[in-house]
């Protein structure tokens, strides 16, 4: 495993992302924290509880929430927008176009419960945020790994100018990267060096595409693997640095395959010329269905490490029965990938 990465399974935090805003909000006083009736479920029941005079509870009105930051970045504020990210996209997705993209204005739009993250169905899965959010011009799209990426995330993005759309993981965040790690928004970052196969992931697909790589290298499969927070704009830099010594390709994403970070790389890589196999794993232009877990969810529509293992063996250009992915049983309060 690379230096600063840690080996699963993963010790858990709950809301680092909380504390983080409300430190940073401690002090800027510009900042301001809107929710949409999810308070808790979004960590900011910690702002509310100390900062209630600059937190507003806009209710269970997405489109009206945004229009009021928009209002807000306007008079000078930088506001940072709270909701389940399908509830903070697709609901409200022309009032971010016109209101908030259009006039390029600093307001942060966090949503949580990424893709198959939630066994809620379809109602709740926001599994087109990705695409439907890197289509808009102005905007940042970034979508974190773990706990620690979580906690910079206030800090990254605070200052950028323009609105920036953020991806979060509800509930317990596992603790992949050391301390000293950090996110930056201007490139991805190596995690494994590999020169047969490289794993382009972003989110919670980063734990899979790690133990993926670690079970390929146990089977004389070099895999890189390239974690990329920021889909829009894509760090095509190092992208393409990686594509360029490897024989195949793999992205993986919380995400439909259509329009997210598959999409970007697969851009990437063809406008550059390079010719390279390259594999998609996400979901596959469909709807998820609803369960009473999110880890069946993952393996139910094909986001599992094993997955990750079986395109990247292909992508290698290995013919013969991929290895299976060995998966740690996390112990209470930890975290492994599907």
């Amino acid at each position: 495993m690379s230096e600063g990465v840690r080996e699963p399974p993963y010790r858990t935090e709950l809301k680092p992302y909380g504390r983080a805003l409300l430190d940073l909000a401690r002090r800027r006083d510009d900042i301001l924290c809107l929710s949409g009736d999810l308070t808790r479920q979004c960590e900011v029941d910690l702002f509310q509880a100390e900062l209630p005079g600059r937190f507003v509870h806009a209710g269970m009105a997405e489109a009206n929430m945004m229009g009021m930051a928009a209002a807000l970045a306007r008079s000078g504020h930088t506001p940072f927008v709270h909701t389940f990210g399908v509830f903070a996209t697709r609901r409200p997705y022309d009032q971010i176009a016109n209101a908030i993209a259009y006039p390029n204005l600093p307001v942060r739009i966090v949503g949580f419960m990424p893709g198959v993250s939630t066994p809620g169905g379809p109602s709740h899965q926001a599994i087109d945020d990705l695409a439907l959010m890197r289509g808009l011009p102005n905007l940042t799209v970034v979508d974190v790994a773990d706990a620690v990426e979580a906690a910079q995330v206030p800090e990254a993005v605070v200052d950028v100018p323009g609105p920036v759309y953020v991806r979060l993981k509800r509930g317990e965040n596992p603790v992949i990267f050391d301390a000293g790690h950090r996110l930056t928004l201007d490139r991805a970052q190596v995690l494994v060096p590999g020169d047969d196969v490289v794993i382009y992931a972003c989110g919670m697909m980063v734990a899979a595409a790690l133990a993926a790589a670690s079970a390929l290298a146990r089977h004389g499969v070099s895999a890189g693997v390239v974690a990329v927070p920021v889909i829009k704009p894509l760090d095509t830099r190092t992208v393409l640095a990686a594509a360029a010594g490897a024989r195949g390709l793999v992205t993986a994403e919380n995400h439909s395959i259509v329009g997210g970070l598959g999409s970007a790389v697969a851009e990437a890589v063809a406008e550059a010329g390079l010719g390279r196999p390259l594999r998609r794993v996400g979901l596959r232009d469909t709807f998820a269905e609803g369960a009473r877990t999110a880890a069946y969810l993952f393996d139910r529509y094909g986001l599992s490490t094993q997955a990750l293992v079986d395109e990247a063996w292909s992508a290698a250009g290995r013919a013969d029965p991929p290895p299976a992915a060995p998966v740690p049983a996390p112990d209470e309060g930890e975290y492994a990938p599907v």
